[in-house]
């Protein structure tokens, strides 16, 4: 039997194991986008964006749609850590409220935890907000499991 410290051990290494793995095979529009990933378990993924001025609306603000490619990027990866060997995941639904803008040279942080974990779908739900912590959108999405062998 473990004792919790050793258990609290492997969970954070897990974890670590996790974050590093998401850094490692980004998708290339995360990737596009400075997505870091700075905490992920089966549970919960949380990552950040800086705020450049070629993802801004006028006035210099974060573009909504780059707001939302930072939670289902979150999204899509949480799940991602809970699929069996050979599945896939893709986005089936997404709902998006915007509270506040993030301003250009800010960094944003999604937190992005599981509402539901099931065999068929997984439900998201993503906070993001700015550096002092104002909540500026929450993102509930839906994602399908695809089983092994269905892409072909």
């Amino acid at each position: 039997m473990h004792s919790p410290l050793a258990a609290a051990c492997e969970h954070m290494m897990a974890s670590m194991d996790a974050i590093e793995q998401l850094n490692r095979d980004m998708l290339p529009f995360a990737k596009l986008l400075g997505i870091s990933f700075i905490s992920a378990t089966p549970e919960c993924v949380m990552a950040t964006m800086k705020v450049r001025e070629n993802m801004c609306t006028r006035p210099a603000i974060l573009h909504g749609g780059a707001m939302m490619a930072l939670a289902d990027t979150c999204g899509g990866c949480a799940t991602s850590l809970n699929l069996r060997d050979g599945a896939m995941t893709t986005t089936i639904e997404s709902k998006t409220n915007f509270i506040g803008p993030a301003m250009v040279g800010t960094t944003v942080r999604a937190e992005c935890v599981a509402l539901h974990r099931g065999r068929r779908t997984m439900v998201w739900q993503t906070r993001v907000t700015s550096e002092n912590g104002k909540l500026l959108a929450v993102v509930t999405q839906t994602q399908m499991v695809l089983p092994s062998g269905s892409q072909k």
